[in-house]
């Protein structure tokens, strides 16, 4: 790294360290200061409100920290990302995912757009009959494309499916047969979803559950296959019908799919009208990040906040709680988005990185997490940041106790993590000081949901480009596949533990 950012993060650990009830007491316009609003439209759910007054981010290390992404090169690196250049040199390859959502290249858009048509008709197609009567979706993937249409299927289509769609991406096989006992064969329709129509954890599903269709009596199970895939002539040798076949471009990363025909399950859920709503949504997120600067830019500003935890204060980890069981798998998606992204050790030009890189996302449901984890964050002797989600609307419609109560454990956990309490009691005593970030929703629709995803895909972005990263390749889950496929080959030594559990398993003589 060279040696003026070098100084520049010596200059944000050098920032004074007063608690987050002092800086409040300071500052009274501190609130104001550290919210802000995405407005998502009329109709498209309302808005979302972050709140990051209650990090420990001051005004003096916003300007450091704005200084940092100047020498850091981050506006012209974002610039270069919506002009469809190549921001992924490992690779070789353009990271277009807000072209899928209209924002981006113009070629690449229209590209997006034609190949959303052709999915537009596929899904009308399903709806209206014309694949004869679809009552189920087995949708097979793994990572990102498994990943997002299970958290865009459970949020936005719990009561109002219009097909009940089953995610199944694990290659243990009671996951798959888990599926199979809540469908029809008769009424299912497969969704096979991989980029390259090689990942073995999906074919071997994939391959499964044809076999199950066929030893049910339904006649060419082929027929009642959809690919989704950049690699369309994989598909066709495999057997799809190419009018069957939804691709996507190579320049779109599995964990950044969702947008492309892998959202093809959650849109037989939700209807396409949901869908383009989603899509809004995070578009709308896109114009927000591409037009604003510095730290009024909120996706960079919470960049901001996450560096300054990881890097100056030593956090390892990062806590994500979403206070909406509509958002129960968010926490999940959040884990390969972020550390699948970042969780690196060489900058984006080889070089051994000079400090923490991501740290490690997990999180879970409120209000079950308070009887959980929460002992740790409050009492702990770890610092940990946290995000807090919640929708001022109610998902239910039980009496509305249920969501007052909600809200109030939501915002009473961060004004208790913040403030403390001491006692003469060691054992009862909370130190207080700790950090937490809120992102308050009017209400979870399908476009707002786009829009966080969006903002968190963004932050992502700005987290990598001010540490010098590539956030765009993932070769760390290689080795363990490679290893995996010599022990199907056979033949292969490997470290006596290793070799003891194979032998104890019955997988190797």
């Amino acid at each position: 790294m060279d040696e003026a950012r070098t100084k520049a993060w010596q200059m944000l650990s050098l920032q004074p360290r007063a608690t987050l009830a002092t800086l409040f007491e300071r500052d009274p316009g501190r609130v104001e200061r550290l919210s802000g609003r995405i407005e998502l439209g009329e109709g498209e759910g309302g808005g979302i409100l972050f709140d990051w007054s209650k990090t420990h981010l001051t005004d003096a290390l916003l300007d450091d920290f704005e200084a940092l992404a100047d020498l850091a090169g981050f506006e012209a690196m974002r610039a270069r990302m919506f002009a469809g250049d190549i921001v992924n040199p490992t690779e070789n390859r353009a990271a277009e995912h807000t072209a899928l959502r209209g924002v981006g290249k113009d070629t690449s858009v229209e590209e997006a757009e034609a190949l959303r048509e052709r999915m537009r008709l596929l899904v009308h197609a399903v709806h209206e009959g014309g694949l004869g009567e679809v009552r189920h979706l087995i949708h097979i993937g793994i990572g990102g494309s498994a990943l997002g249409p299970a958290l865009a299927v459970d949020a936005l289509a719990r009561d109002l499916a219009l097909v009940d769609v089953h995610v199944v991406s694990n290659i243990d096989g009671v996951a798959l047969e888990s599926a199979f006992a809540a469908c029809d064969p008769a009424t299912t329709l497969i969704a096979v979803a991989s980029k390259t129509f090689t990942t073995i954890e999906t074919m071997t599903n994939a391959a499964s559950a044809l076999k199950w269709l066929d030893d049910s009596g339904v006649p060419d199970p082929h027929g009642r296959v959809i690919a989704l895939t950049a690699a369309p002539d994989r598909a066709v040798q495999w057997g799809v019908d190419e009018t069957r076949i939804l691709p996507f471009s190579e320049s779109v990363g599995g964990r950044y799919s969702i947008w492309s025909s892998i959202g093809f399950p959650v849109t037989v859920a939700i209807g396409w009208e949901d869908f383009e709503a989603f899509l809004a949504g995070a578009a709308t997120v896109d114009a927000h990040f591409r037009d604003t600067s510095g730290r009024a830019n909120l996706c960079l500003r919470a960049a901001f906040a996450d560096l300054y935890y990881a890097r100056i204060r030593g956090a390892e980890t990062r806590a994500c709680f979403a206070y909406d069981q509509r958002l129960a798998l968010l926490p999940d998606y959040l884990q390969q988005l972020e550390m699948e992204s970042n969780g690196k050790s060489v900058t984006a030009s080889g070089e051994a990185v000079d400090g923490p890189t991501a740290p490690i996302t997990w999180g879970g449901v409120g209000t079950d997490a308070q009887h959980a984890v929460f002992q740790l964050l409050h009492q702990g002797t770890h610092l940990v940041p946290i995000d807090f989600i919640a929708s001022i609307a109610p998902g239910d419609n039980l009496d509305p106790a249920h969501h007052r109560i909600l809200l109030m454990n939501c915002f009473a956990q961060g004004a208790a993590l913040m403030a403390g309490r001491v006692s003469e009691d060691p054992a009862r005593s909370y130190p207080g000081d700790r950090p937490s970030a809120t992102i308050l929703c009017d209400d979870l629709d399908a476009a707002t949901l786009g829009a966080l995803i969006a903002f968190h895909e963004h932050r992502t972005f700005c987290n990598a480009v001010l540490m010098g990263i590539n956030p765009f390749d993932q070769f760390g889950v290689e080795l363990g596949k490679e290893i995996a496929g010599q022990i199907e080959k056979g033949g292969a030594s490997f470290d006596p533990s290793t070799q003891a559990l194979l032998k104890a398993a019955g997988l190797q003589r």
